[in-house]
């Protein structure tokens, strides 16, 4: 009996050494696994100027925890406990999780899409979600921008993702578009030769592709003239004020009235 003891004793001395000795290593190896895959995700964002790196270190956390929830996991089976409840009990809490934070992984989905599929980048001036500014930072949650009078703009990715971009510095060259009204006996060659003059002799205005000067509708009380010309992107604003004020200033020089509307009233005596 006492050499049955004896033996069952050793045994389970060796299995228990053997345990312990195999945890050890998968320990080690889990710790050193997890630092390893964080580094590297990390320094991969990191050498990519135009990926963001807050998603790379949220990532690399998340891959860290991860393999270190497995290494944990075996770690437990190899010393005899039932780790299916474990298991069970981690994805019912990953469940709660994400049905507590829909809003924020939604935002976080999207924050990732606009990240891989880059509609903008910082520094753009863009308008989305009703709102228009030049972009300050992109996160994986959130988009900064400041709007033209330089108000800090913070906007939910899933608002921007779920809604129509537009992105005003994406492209080098603009199309400006401009109506005038004059009244109507005015002069068609003439008016149209005047504008095109301006527009012509104005440095900022591109050559190619070519200008366009013709009268766009015509009613009872008024000429509607349309303009478009092409010009850099960073010259849009102030081309398009600097144009309104030339052609208005030279419409009044040359006598070219503009339209006002009328009313008739006809009175029954």
């Amino acid at each position: 009996m006492k050499e049955i003891v004896k033996l069952f004793s050793t045994d389970t001395l060796i299995s228990l050494s053997l345990n312990v000795l195999i945890a050890t290593i998968v320990l080690v190896l889990t710790i050193i696994l997890s630092k390893v895959a964080k580094s590297w995700i990390k320094r991969f964002g990191l050498s990519y100027d135009n990926l963001d790196d807050t998603l790379f270190i949220f990532l690399s956390n998340i891959v860290s925890i991860v393999i270190q929830v497995f290494g944990f996991i075996f770690i437990l089976q190899r010393f005899g406990f039932e780790t299916t409840s474990i298991v069970a009990l981690l994805g019912a809490a990953g469940l709660a999780i994400g049905l507590a934070l829909q809003g924020t992984l939604s935002n976080f989905a999207a924050g990732i899409m606009l990240i891989i599929r880059r509609p903008f980048k910082q520094g753009d001036f863009i308008e989305v979600a009703g709102k228009m500014g030049a972009v300050k930072e992109i996160s994986v949650f959130t988009t900064e921008l400041a709007s033209l009078d330089n108000l800090q703009l913070i906007i939910p990715n899933g608002q921007i993702w779920g809604s129509c971009i537009t992105n005003y510095s994406i492209y080098d060259k603009r199309r400006l578009e401009l109506k005038f009204n004059v009244a109507y006996e005015s002069d068609i060659p003439f008016v149209e030769n005047l504008i095109s003059n301006i527009l012509n002799s104005e440095p900022r205005v591109h050559s190619v592709p070519d200008k366009l000067v013709r009268v766009d509708n015509v009613d009872t009380n008024s000429i509607s003239f349309l303009a478009r010309a092409w010009c850099d992107s960073g010259d849009f604003f102030m081309l398009r004020l600097d144009l309104i004020r030339s052609i208005k200033t030279e419409l009044d020089k040359n006598g070219i009235k503009r339209a006002i509307p009328t009313s008739q009233v006809i009175s029954k005596s």
